[in-house]
């Protein structure tokens, strides 16, 4: 499926202590003996969002993302994050069905931030287990030996897929397999589907096209009688790439009604696919829709690794843009729950901020950390009254690295309108609240315009903003000027607006931003900016209660002090869990550390202060401290655990769980 690259993965011990990391399964010893989970890394590599549930029609064709890039195991297998700001993401969830993590190793496993970035967004997750030259006839003769052996290595992969958390597999046979153990191999896939389904209920294990009934490698570039036979006992078949524009149309003959079960594949670096992928992989993706199957999109990363201009983020966006006007459909609609809360932080930065206070300036990556993402639209025109939508890592943001900016020129009496999100939240007769955060320049004004339907009382759509609204009496159902939070803490430059509203018996379908400037009677055409940082939507607006720090088992293990005197360091993992033994029900907590000074008099009653420092996110109950710093004349370290909600709500430093060190 893809060019051999170098192994990627460093060579380590995975029993020892050390930065925690994602790392591939290499070698069928190693899948047959568990070794995986007795590593320092496991308990790490655990993803920690839950699938959320996906409302949308499955009888349409769907669309499978197959991520392939220089091996995999790049910037993400950093579990607790990386420093390069400029990593790959994806952030385009709103398009599809299913993401397949792909490398060349024998089980390739999700790094968890894949997992938690896809799950939040509705989008299954798939491993692969692939074998190929020059090994893997000999893998495949020992582990399809006998049927037992087959149901054996089937269970293992279960055994990971339900322990790390994610959907499933992908199975690339690429290599010739005994005639006689095709039997077996049959049974390997349905006895994987099996307990992968009996698991975890709606996986999915994906057949690639490639071995046929005789032994031989025979791709078929589409769903026959001679592939046929292995998509009948299990989810689905991923076909090769060199098919010809009826083969969709032959495919979903061939596959009756689970048609859409058949992803024609495409390869982003062409490579022989039908359209030539690249900006021309809508193509291919237009006679999949005709034919009415489903797509596999191989290396989307082609943007991203062939520096496609004028930059990766927009780019990325104009592509994306294309899959969207090919397929016709946004698979996943967001909101459709509440707590609704976004940042619309991507995963990168090159700085970190907390209600709009600045806590790290360090260039970071970590997917694991996007929140929902919005609806992005690429706009390829240039007009005065054209407005630039894009996260932004350079301006400040108010949670988080990432914010979304609107930046152009706009005319005084001109509004600039782009979707945000498309949910489906049914209003059940309860106050929503809304919270969000803006920024702005000048005379720029950054308002909301919410769509609601109803069968009874059918569209109405509303707009909020926070001055200006004259303009809009005779556009909108209804004008709403928000309350402004005024709060000693409130970051400078920001503005945090709220707002109350019951529409019984409706559904809020549409959110979007509108742009406009409060400067009446200049006709010529102005500079705008705008920052809207978060969104926050609830059914209360009573603030999140936290369990107290007492609540806590906080423990730490692996204390290793190196440096000289002058200049100590320390690494050590730190976990915590509730004391009544509960599943905490966080995905996120931030970890700070204050490094108290020693002090040999000081008044009774005063408290010491330390130098507090922001060092990290962790999204299981552990974090790993590698080498962290100790300046001369400290005295103690108090490692604090600030425990944070779906909702964006974060536990006062105060009062969170914390572990105490001393030097």
């Amino acid at each position: 499926m893809s060019v051999q690259s170098d192994d990627p993965t460093p060579p380590f011990d995975p029993s020892k202590p050390s930065v925690p990391i994602s790392y591939p399964i290499k070698t069928l010893q190693e899948l047959d003996s568990r070794s995986y989970f007795s590593s320092f890394h496991y308990p790490f590599n655990k993803s920690s969002v839950p699938l959320r549930p996906n409302s949308a029609s499955t009888q349409r064709p769907r669309v499978l993302v197959c991520h392939d890039m220089k091996g995999g195991y790049l910037d993400d297998k950093w579990v607790q994050g990386g420093d390069n700001a400029d990593a790959y993401a994806i952030w385009h969830w709103f398009l599809m069905d299913v993401f397949v993590y792909f490398s060349h190793y024998l089980v390739t496993l999700p790094p968890p931030c894949w997992t938690n970035a896809a799950h939040r967004h509705g989008v299954k997750v798939l491993g692969t287990f692939i074998t190929g030259d020059p090994d893997g006839y000999a893998i495949c003769h020992e582990m399809l030996s006998t049927k037992e052996s087959a149901h054996k290595y089937a269970e293992r992969l279960t055994e990971l897929a339900v322990a790390l958390g994610f959907d499933g597999w992908l199975l690339n046979i690429e290599n010739n397999i005994d005639v006689n153990q095709i039997p077996n191999l049959k049974e390997f896939i349905s006895h994987l589907t099996e307990t992968m389904h009996s698991s975890v209920p709606g996986s999915l294990v994906i057949w690639y096209d490639t071995v046929a009934m005789d032994g031989y490698i025979s791709y078929q570039n589409q769903l026959n009688e001679v592939n046929k036979p292995f998509f009948d006992v299990c989810d689905g078949i991923f076909t090769n790439y060199w098919w010809q524009e009826d083969y969709p149309e032959k495919s979903a003959k061939v596959a009756g009604d689970r048609k859409f079960d058949v992803y024609m594949g495409i390869d982003v670096f062409g490579r022989g696919t039908y359209g030539g992928g690249g900006w021309h992989t809508n193509d291919a993706l237009d006679a999949i829709v005709k034919g009415d199957v489903s797509a596999a999109i191989f290396a989307p990363g082609w943007v991203y690794e062939t520096n496609q201009p004028p930059n990766f983020q927009t780019a990325q966006n104009h592509w994306w843009g294309l899959v969207e006007q090919s397929m016709g459909n946004v698979v996943q609609k967001y909101p459709d729950a509440l707590p609704f809360f976004s940042n619309f932080d991507q995963g990168r930065s090159n700085h970190i901020s907390a209600d709009g206070v600045l806590v790290s300036s360090t260039k970071w990556n970590n997917i694991s950390s996007q929140t929902f993402q919005p609806f992005v639209v690429y706009a390829d025109d240039s007009t005065p009254n054209t407005i630039d939508v894009l996260v932004d890592f350079m301006e400040g943001s108010f949670g988080g690295g990432g914010n979304l900016t609107f930046r152009g020129t706009l005319k005084a009496d001109a509004t600039f309108s782009t979707r945000l999100f498309l949910g489906q939240v049914v209003m059940d007769g309860l106050p929503v609240h809304f919270t969000y955060s803006v920024k702005s320049q000048g005379n720029s004004v950054l308002g909301l315009s919410l769509t609601f339907s109803s069968e009874a009382g059918g569209e109405t759509t509303l707009v909020v903003a926070s001055r200006g609204t004259n303009r809009f009496s005779s556009e909108f159902s209804d004008v709403i000027v928000p309350h402004r939070l005024t709060k000693p803490d409130n970051a400078p430059g920001w503005d945090i607006e709220e707002f109350t509203i019951a529409m019984n018996g409706y559904t809020l379908k549409e959110i979007r931003a509108v742009c406009f400037t409060d400067q009446p009677g200049n006709t010529n055409p102005v500079e705008y900016l705008a920052v809207l940082g978060h969104i926050k939507i609830s059914t209360s607006d009573k603030p999140t209660e936290f369990p107290p720090s007492t609540s806590w088992i906080v423990d730490g293990q692996y204390i290793e002090w190196g440096g000289s005197p002058g200049s100590k360091t320390l690494s050590l993992k730190i976990s915590w869990k509730l004391k009544d033994g509960k599943n905490p029900p966080y995905q996120t907590y931030n970890i700070y550390v204050e490094k108290q000074p020693k002090q040999s008099i000081r008044a009774p009653g005063r408290k010491v202060e330390g130098e507090r420092e922001y060092i990290g996110v962790a999204h299981v109950e552990a974090f790993y401290v590698s080498q962290l710093a100790i300046p001369s004349g400290t005295s103690s370290l108090k490692f604090i655990i600030q425990v944070c909600d779906v909702d964006g709500a974060s536990q006062k430093l105060e009062d969170a769980p914390f572990f105490q060190l001393n030097v």
